[in-house]
């Protein structure tokens, strides 16, 4: 035993002369991460094969030998990663953690911690309100007005079932303008896959389509929606054909949310908001944070139509929602060309 020691300590001096000469190298951190872990100390020796591991990187050029040694220390850093998972269970488990009720909060720590998941923020692409929480889904709680909706989704199908008997009313979401640069939003420039039939667009009723909609218009009379003259709301059916896909992106502002109502929700259309992927439910709403990358997929054999509208954010007062607007109109002042901020 005390030879077998002996041993490890003499590899971890030999280690630490050949990385003071040169920290990158590899044969020499893998041998380090080896005499520790017949040390014991598997959570040092860890530290050492990571770092070893980000050195190869992608092991462009290196010899076999060298890569079994490397998959060899991947493996025993994942054995330590479960290791310690377990530990961490179960101690906070002891703590009264239990992941199915406790803290959301909480739950994503240790997902981002363990590199479960990576952590998201909001990036818009046009304008930080600072200080506001960086939340995906909005909780239901912090939304009284969004069962009220809900209560009518029928209604507001109804509505949109014979919209949708006339297929031409629907144009692609995304569609080029003459007086601003066009890239092509990874393929969703023009593309029918993702289409859309504004009741307001841009702060605007579309009076021809808003007629036919009345329930719609009568559902949002008590909702906060988000009032920048020439700019929002925009209250729209946004239908996503079978197979479609529209590709992760960040939206422009982060001082409101973005509403879905599923309409038509056939199993297999989900949506995924930062690290949390859900299912469009027909008639349960949500609100998220579209700042934070978002993407949606269709893999079912329908089309999937909902409501989209955007509110103000809760956390937002009323004097800072009069001051954002107030901004915008005086941007929108200095220059035409501004708007469609799109949902």
């Amino acid at each position: 035993m005390a030879n077998t020691e002996q041993g490890h300590r003499a590899a971890i001096e030999a280690a630490d002369r050949a990385l003071a000469a040169e920290p990158r190298d590899l044969r020499a951190l893998i041998a380090k991460g080896d005499a520790l872990a017949g040390l014991g100390d598997s959570r040092a020796a860890a530290s050492f094969y990571s770092s070893a591991l980000r050195v190869a990187g992608d092991g462009t050029g290196l010899a076999p030998a060298i890569i079994a040694e490397l998959r060899r220390a991947q493996a025993a850093v994942q054995a330590q990663a479960r290791r310690f998972e377990a530990h961490l269970t179960s101690s906070l488990a002891g703590a009264g953690f239990n992941p199915s009720t406790s803290s959301d909060r909480f739950a994503l720590s240790l997902d981002l911690m363990a590199g479960r998941k990576r952590l998201y923020q909001q990036e818009p692409r046009f304008y930080l309100f600072p200080g506001l929480p960086q939340i995906q889904f909005q909780p239901r709680e912090t939304l009284p007005w969004l069962a009220a909706v809900e209560a009518v989704a029928g209604e507001i199908r109804a509505e949109l079932d014979a919209l949708l008997a006339e297929p031409d009313l629907f144009r692609p979401y995304v569609e080029p303008r003459a007086d601003r640069p066009n890239s092509d939003a990874a393929g969703m420039m023009s593309n029918a896959d993702w289409s859309a039939l504004f009741l307001w667009k841009d702060g605007e009723e579309q009076p021809d389509i808003a007629r036919r909609c009345p329930r719609t218009l009568a559902a949002l009379a008590e909702v906060p929606l988000c009032r920048v003259p020439g700019r929002t709301p925009s209250i729209l059916f946004s239908k996503l054909r079978a197979g479609a896909r529209i590709p992760p992106h960040h939206g422009l502002i982060n001082t409101r949310l973005i509403c879905h109502l599923p309409l038509i929700a056939p199993p297999g259309s989900r949506f995924r908001v930062g690290n949390d992927t859900r299912e469009w439910r027909e008639g349960q709403a949500w609100a998220f944070d579209d700042t934070i990358e978002h993407e949606a997929a269709n893999d079912s054999g329908r089309d999937r139509t909902i409501l989209i509208f955007d509110v103000w954010k809760p956390e937002m007062s009323e004097e800072e929602r009069a001051l954002v607007s107030a901004l915008f109109q005086a941007v929108d002042a200095y220059g035409a060309g501004g708007q469609a901020w799109g949902v």
